[in-house]
Formats: structure tokens, sequence, C-alpha cells
């Protein structure tokens, strides 16, 4: 099945200043990575890793690169199959956890510092490349894309999980921008999550590009549960909840409350929301 994803954010690009300061938005968002303690919510998304391997129909021996790793969901995923894995991202703490999990397991990975606008590695280097909720977060988008493109062999496979605009995820960003708008320049990660995107940065160096519409359920113990852990330990709502005075605050977190609202599924007050994502597999011309 391929699907376009739609939404407000799709007008994004228009309301781009024409000149961002790429440079002053990648600092930023590499602060707001740093900030708290993305593990905490990033295990709970292991199964996307799982999912997006098999996905890739990954094979032992495959040399795999994963983009942006965060504490590794996917390096974890292809290290499982057997495959030689090298995990990166620019935060070094991150890298640190990913490390630590794969040790814990037995797994052979190389972990390595690394910008996904400016990959250190050698064209066609690897068989496959992964991305889970990672490189949609980058300051230069085209940029990125050219670099996974770059970096992955002819044949070779590209794979991502990102979020779409209209899922919970994709409408949580979108309710903390009217809140805390995004600095000018901005372009909206969720655009990764829609096939028009997709097809316009990878679409010149695709042999096939599938894309898969999916979901990824959270559970928590219940609304103020996740509040309690997003304002701690997730960047961008830390940091969002850190640049407002009380009652923004306030009016931030009932704003969220109310969109998990809309979401949840559950009825004993515990909170099972699901939240879309696309699922892209993209052959390497």
């Amino acid at each position: 099945m391929t699907m376009t994803t739609t939404g407000s954010e799709m007008a994004a690009p228009a309301a781009v200043m024409a000149n961002p300061d790429l440079g002053a938005l990648k600092a930023r968002q590499q602060a707001t990575w740093s900030a708290g303690d993305y593990a905490v919510v990033g295990t709970t998304l292991q199964i996307v890793g799982e999912r997006l391997a098999e996905a890739m129909d990954l094979r032992s021996g495959q040399t795999v690169l994963d983009v942006a790793a965060g504490n590794g969901n996917a390096t974890l995923a292809a290290a499982r199959r057997w495959c030689e894995v090298t995990s990166t991202d620019y935060v070094d703490a991150l890298l640190a956890l990913g490390r630590k999990r794969a040790e814990a397991e037995g797994l052979d990975v190389t972990f390595r510092h690394a910008d996904a606008e400016n990959l250190p590695f050698p064209d066609g280097a690897f068989d496959a490349v992964m991305s889970t909720f990672g490189v949609m977060f980058t300051a230069d988008h085209d940029r990125a894309a050219e670099e996974l493109l770059r970096v992955c062999r002819s044949g070779g496979k590209i794979g991502m999980a990102n979020w779409t605009p209209d899922g919970f995820i994709g409408q949580m960003f979108k309710t903390i921008g009217k809140h805390v708008p995004p600095p000018p320049g901005a372009k909206s990660p969720a655009l990764w999550g829609t096939r028009a995107r997709i097809d316009e940065m990878f679409g010149a160096g695709a042999r096939a590009i599938a894309v898969e519409p999916r979901m990824f359920t959270f559970r928590y113990r219940s609304t103020s549960h996740f509040l309690d852990v997003f304002r701690r330990f997730y960047g961008p709502t830390l940091k969002a909840f850190g640049a407002l005075e009380d009652a923004g605050k306030q009016a931030l977190a009932e704003d969220i409350a109310a969109l998990i609202a809309r979401f949840n599924k559950a009825e004993d007050g515990t909170l099972v929301v699901p939240s879309e994502y696309l699922e892209i597999v993209i052959t390497r011309r």
C-alpha cells in the first residue's frame, strides 16, 4: 500500500524563510535532544525498530548504518539479525546508552559520533541505512536525505520510521508550536511523514519507494503520567515547558491533555494512544 499523508503541516514550506540560519537551528536542536533523558521514552519505541528491520528484510552479514540512532532501537534490531552495525548520533550521551544496551545483550556494534547532515563515511559504504524517529528532526532536510542516499550502495535499502502530521505525535508538535513557535526557517519534522515529501527528497535516487502507514501505541498509567514523563525526559516538551511562565505551562499542559483525550482508546483511566507513523523502505538506484 502506498499512501500520501496530508495535513496542515504540508503548508509549512511556504512560510519558511528564504535563508534560514541552519547552523543555529542545528545547535538548538542538538541542545534539545541533549536535554532530559530521551532513553526513558525511546526504549518504549523498540518495536518500531524491529518492524523496520523486518520490512527492510535485513540479512546477516550486511553492513548497516543507523543514523540519528538515539539510544539504539534500530541499532539493536539490526544487530540481533547478525548485521554489522554502525550506530551514529550527535548526542554522545545517547550513544553511551545505546552502547550499554548492546553490551548487555552481547551484541557487537560500532558506535560513532556523527552528524546526519555530514556523515563521515564513503559513498556507498553500507548495504542498508536506517533511522527511526531520528533523521526527521534534522535542520536541513534535503541535505540529510542526500547523505542517506550517498552512503547507501546501489541496490541497497534505506529504511525510516517517521511521525505523520495528522498522527498523535505530529499533532502534539503542532500543539506545542502554538505555545512556543518554532524558530524562523524551521521546517516541520512531520513533513518526513508525508509521501509527497519523501518522493521529493528521495525520488531521483530511488529505484523504488514503499510506504506503509503504521501505528505505535503509547501506553502510560494515565494522562498525568504521560505529561510527567514527557515534561521531564523528552527534549522537545521539556524545552517547551521550560520556555513558558507558569500560566503558559498550565495552558500547554491542558492543551496536550485535551489532545490525549481525543486519541485515548482506554476507558479504565490509563492511557492507550495510537500514533501514526510512516514506515518507509527505499531501494537505492
